[in-house]
């Protein structure tokens, strides 16, 4: 995931001064020397690293933090603030036009993912803003880009006007406005043709299309893989054409995660979504200050409750709840909850998310074995229903049954018998606050 190195470093390098009872310039300096490094090395652009390391320095060695009664704690609240506000301070929210429809207008260089992006914001305006979008195929030089983005309409169940690639862009997106204020679309999605590289024929097409729509936004599509480069593509379109603001797309992938850091900066212009995987309902609005705590290990637990809320059953996790605390939690409970986390995402990020999570042992190389998620719910799919709700009463002979059916061995079904209890225990701790922070790492069945 983006940002793995740089959490990486930054966390113990804030480790160390954690919980210093005095902190002195000499631990500031070594401290900044470490941020400074760390951020370099994931490809943030040398001025804004400079920038940075000045304001927490000036900040951390003020009197507020070194007469504070805890100031360790207060230079790494004064490098999550100064973290938080390189990305922007606050999320940025959407616009919407007081004359429908809002058009958005989608740019990017071939390659970054703006087609696909453009699907993906078009459903989360549904399912979130509960808004009736219209996507607009005006990309009609690059192969089968109309193809892929009516594909993605067919998909989502969602309108997608196009005239084909022998009429200009210009007048597809002037078509194309008149329908969907026939048809009372609210947003109109503009899918721009995109270039291998920044060229004035491009620009100036792009240029004729914001003439003639108007957009109320205009995002730039920048792929996080690409780094530095993303930051000088995201300057020059910015320089031409103003965006309002940038996707960034891929950051679930091993980037090091600097363009987020870099762009906001160098362009003054917000970060509006991430692209957090391939799915279609894998893009989020970008929070700031959420970013800045999963950097720093301090988990993320709005984006986790946002995502639970939209892939967890309410009633099935008020009993679930019930059942934890009484210990009667059973394997049908398991499969069933792992259905529904599953639906949330890759599991290792959403543990990651937990407060506290970078301090758990092992943690750090976390990574879930798909074909082990099999493995388990073979194992339990080969039990009884007495067997699932009561384990207890699984004996050798049976244990031999179950890895036949399931197509694993004796010690794959002790194993996650032996864990299951544990997970048992642990999420019992869990419903009881008052246990924060004392839980003993836990190994999941399937990693």
């Amino acid at each position: 995931m983006a940002f793995e190195g740089l959490a990486d470093r930054l966390q113990n390098t804030i480790q160390k001064i954690r919980g210093k009872g005095k902190v002195t310039e000499s631990d500031v300096k070594e401290m900044m020397r470490e941020v400074r490094l760390a951020l370099l090395e994931a490809d943030v652009n040398f001025k804004v690293v400079k920038e940075f390391v000045k304001k927490v320095s000036e900040r951390s060695v003020g009197q507020e933090v070194m007469k504070s009664l805890t100031p360790g704690q207060q230079v790494i609240k004064v490098v999550k603030e100064e973290l938080t506000e390189l990305m922007g301070g606050e999320q940025s929210q959407i616009a919407v036009s007081k004359r429908p429809p809002t058009v958005i207008m989608m740019a990017g260089l071939q390659g970054a993912g703006k087609t696909t992006t453009t699907g993906k914001l078009a459903n989360l305006l549904r399912k979130k803003y509960n808004r009736s979008p219209m996507l607009v195929a005006a990309d009609i030089y690059r192969p089968a880009a109309i193809k892929q983005l009516e594909t993605l309409g067919k998909q989502l169940n969602m309108p997608v006007f196009s005239l084909g690639d022998q009429v200009s862009p210009v007048e597809i997106v002037r078509q194309a406005l008149e329908q969907a204020k026939e048809n009372h679309n609210d947003y109109v999605l503009v899918d721009t043709a995109g270039r291998l590289h920044i060229d004035g024929e491009l620009m100036n097409e792009l240029k004729e299309i914001k003439d003639l729509a108007n957009p109320d936004e205009i995002f730039l599509v920048v792929d996080s893989m690409t780094g530095q480069d993303a930051v000088n593509v995201a300057q020059s379109f910015n320089e031409q054409l103003e965006i309002t603001g940038v996707i960034l797309t891929k950051l679930d992938g091993d980037t090091r995660g600097g363009a987020a850091l870099s762009i906001r900066s160098v362009t003054q212009k917000p970060i509006k979504f991430v692209g957090m995987g391939e799915k279609l309902d894998a893009l989020e609005p970008f929070h700031p200050e959420r970013m800045a705590s999963r950097i720093l290990g301090m988990g993320d637990m709005l984006t986790l409750i946002e995502k639970a809320q939209a892939s967890v059953d309410e009633e099935k996790a008020r009993e679930l709840e019930k059942k934890m605390r009484t210990m009667s939690f059973t394997f049908d409970d398991f499969l069933d909850q792992l259905g529904q986390v599953r639906k949330m995402g890759p599991l290792e990020d959403i543990i990651k998310m937990l407060p506290g999570a970078n301090r758990m042992k092992g943690l750090d190389n976390l990574q879930v074995d798909e074909k082990k998620i099999g493995h388990v719910e073979a194992i339990i799919k080969s039990m009884t229903k007495a067997e699932k709700e009561n384990p207890e009463i699984i004996n050798a002979g049976r244990k031999k049954r179950i890895a036949r059916g399931s197509g694993t061995n004796v010690q794959e079904v002790n194993r996650l018998l032996k864990q299951f209890e544990e997970m048992k225990k642990m999420m019992k701790q869990m419903t009881n606050m008052q246990q924060k922070g004392k839980k003993k790492g836990f190994k999941f069945p399937f990693m």
